[in-house]
């Protein structure tokens, strides 16, 4: 498979993800406040002939499979715990005009609720796995399409990997209605992947591990 050359303006491969693209950052007072929570501006390749649309995944692949300890005082999760891929950003359909986005384009604060999925002006969003975290919180509950960036229970013991990924796609569309998820849009993109090209970044809200 044909590799894309991904870049992100801020992050680096393998090195730490700045505050100012997180959804969670740390204080002195406080283990955990939301962030700034600003996408970050990327460039990739043309894709290869017969590419008709790109797609955009991010996601954490160091995500706990149990969370009944995480954010609790005197307990934490330990780096050897099952993990898991927990999506931060789903979006499909992009156009081959397009080969770059803006810092800020998918999100330039933590919105409560979420915002918008569904048709926008890069694509096509699908639904980020925030929402499953929120859905306890009436304040917070719905579903977040768009980027939502890091944040990590700040004690896990295990530095976070944040995977950005740009697929070329031989669909125009992916044909994906209503509020779909990341797993829908890995399923919808099968055997339709010509090239891809990622950066990982890390981010931990763990004080232990900076």
């Amino acid at each position: 498979m044909t590799q894309l050359q991904v870049t992100i303006e801020g992050i680096s491969d393998g090195q730490r993800i700045a505050e100012e693209f997180a959804f969670g950052i740390r204080t002195e007072d406080t283990p955990f406040t939301f962030g700034p929570n600003i996408s970050p501006a990327m460039n990739w390749d043309a894709g290869p002939a017969g590419t008709k649309s790109y797609a955009i995944i991010m996601h954490d692949r160091s995500v706990p499979t149990v969370f009944d300890d995480a954010n609790q005082e005197r307990k934490t999760i330990p780096a050897d715990q099952a993990r898991m891929d927990f999506m931060h950003w789903v979006l499909v359909d992009i156009p081959t005009s397009t080969t770059s986005l803006p810092k800020g384009a998918e999100s330039d604060a933590v919105v409560p609720k979420g915002k918008a999925t569904g048709e926008s002006a890069h694509g096509v969003r699908g639904a980020n796995d925030f929402g499953m975290f929120m859905a306890g919180n009436p304040d917070m509950a719905g579903n977040y399409g768009g980027y939502d960036g890091p944040a990590p229970p700040w004690n896990d013991e295990l530095m976070h990997e944040y995977v950005f990924t740009v697929f070329a796609l031989d669909a125009e569309s992916l044909e994906l209605d209503g509020v779909f998820s990341g797993a829908d849009a890995r399923a919808a993109m099968e055997g339709h992947i010509l090239a891809s090209g990622s950066v990982t970044g890390t981010y931990t809200l763990n004080p232990a591990l900076l």
